[in-house]
């Protein structure tokens, strides 16, 4: 079965962003200081007290998955945790005190995630001091989205449900692929019963919510093993399916030097392998989210995406309206108002800013109008599928077509498969176009078109 016409998948299987922010990451600019961060800290505190997202990026790794192009540190020395969660709360210490209200009022969270690396890595007694320390600096509400990354290979039944105690509520399990061939070429070998068993577990303890995440393209995959992945994976029945396509960068990411780039399957057979994916995951009534994302009807980001409230950060999409976000810990990324900022990557540098007092960020951007106007733009298109044309020239001021000529110019390619229409009230990404929506909102993105350097971005598909 084709779920995407072939024909569509080799014209617009192109190198692009993932659009999780814009301007994306890779144009933030070093920054001296984190003066920015810190101004937009102050407005947002002077503010009207909306609810935050809090990111807590946790890089420590027993061992190394080789397709991984996370930011982590792998080491069987657990002591190296007790330093770092001594420097995190450091910096959530400076950063509650600059969100502080005129009474010390704590700031309200309404969604908190742990990354990494493995945030698991951490002890029972690790996680909940952090935990702790979180909830003393952070009005965390009752209601929150509280969600921890998992590798099945560290849990088990009594940390579940040490973790549904601390109030994590949603779970996501690494799984990639469940064939063992592919898992030992890759590092990371984790048997089918072990994630059942952790599976049934965590519908015991009630998790609101749970992710399994899942690659194609790594080595020795092909569509008839894959199928039996998928076969399995419908077996478990997770809430949510993120599915990647994975990227071999090995200039960029050492890890991946220790694959056998003769074991990677094509272009083809990874398209194969999508379309297989998407086509099973549909039939076991799945709905599609967009760029990767997979949810069952009643799970929330289903709803939200039926009812046009789907948003998208740093963490991919989420359920939260308007919600800035805060990033804890070495290489995190926070987005406070029109300001961007991300911590420097390596311990020594996080510790050292640290003991100076100093927040560790090394890059930022603020945005300008334009800035802002494109990204309202790029992000409705990701997370709706349209973009009202009258109500974006009433906001921002201006002659949508005069203003995106060359965007439109640009569309007018997607146009003619079908994927996206345009007409003076609304841009509309088609039931098809949001196979390649990440190609489309490209059309918007005024850094990509200027540097012409698409090739360093992974495909769409």
């Amino acid at each position: 079965m084709d779920v995407i016409a072939p024909e569509l998948m080799r014209r617009f299987d192109i190198p692009g962003p993932r659009y999780t922010s814009y301007p994306t990451a890779d144009r933030f600019k070093v920054e001296p200081d984190a003066a920015s961060l810190v101004d937009a800290l102050r407005v947002r505190a002077s503010g009207p007290a909306l609810p935050m997202a809090i990111y807590i990026h946790i890089p420590f790794c027993d061992s190394v998955c080789y397709y991984c192009a996370c930011n982590k540190v792998i080491t069987k020395d657990h002591s190296k945790a007790t330093d770092y969660l001594t420097y995190l709360e450091k910096e959530i210490d400076l950063v509650s005190r600059q969100l502080a209200g005129p009474q010390g009022e704590r700031s309200t969270v309404s969604q908190l995630h742990l990354g990494g690396g493995s945030p698991t890595f951490l002890t029972d007694d690790e996680l909940a001091g952090l935990v702790t320390r979180l909830r003393n600096r952070f009005q965390i509400q009752e209601n929150a989205e509280c969600s921890i990354e998992i590798d099945p290979r560290t849990v088990d039944s009594q940390r579940l449900a040490h973790l549904r105690q601390l109030g994590f509520n949603r779970v996501s399990f690494g799984v990639q692929d469940f064939d063992t061939q592919v898992q030992v070429a890759v590092h990371r070998v984790q048997p089918f019963e072990m994630v059942k068993s952790l599976m049934e577990q965590a519908r015991a303890l009630k998790f609101d919510s749970i992710n399994m995440d899942l690659i194609y393209g790594l080595p020795h995959q092909t569509p008839i093993s894959f199928a039996r992945t998928l076969d399995q994976i419908s077996e478990l029945r997770p809430d949510r399916i993120a599915l990647y396509a994975y990227a071999h960068l090995p200039a960029r990411f050492k890890p991946q030097r220790r694959i056998d780039v003769l074991m990677l399957p094509g272009a083809n057979l990874k398209l194969q392998m999508l379309d297989l994916a998407i086509a099973r995951l549909l039939e076991e009534g799945y709905e599609y989210i967009g760029m990767d994302h997979f949810a069952l009807p009643n799970d929330e980001l289903a709803v939200v995406k039926r009812e046009g409230r789907l948003q998208r950060n740093f963490q991919g999409y989420h359920t939260n309206a308007g919600s800035d976000l805060l990033g804890f810990g070495v290489s995190a990324i926070s987005q406070v108002g029109r300001a961007y900022s991300q911590n420097v990557k390596t311990l020594i540098e996080y510790y050292a800013a640290l003991d100076d007092s100093h927040l560790p960020v090394d890059r930022g951007l603020t945005l300008s109008d334009d800035d802002d106007l494109r990204r309202e733009v790029i992000m409705s298109l990701m997370c709706q599928g349209a973009a009202s044309i009258p109500a974006l020239e009433k906001k921002y001021g201006i002659v949508f077509s005069e203003y995106f000529d060359e965007a439109l110019i640009r569309l007018s390619e997607f146009e003619s498969f079908g994927l996206v229409s345009c007409d003076k009230e609304e841009i509309k990404v088609s039931k098809a176009g949001w196979f390649f929506v990440r190609a489309i909102a490209m059309a918007f993105d005024k850094y990509l078109w200027q540097h012409a350097d698409h090739q360093r971005f992974s495909k769409v598909l």
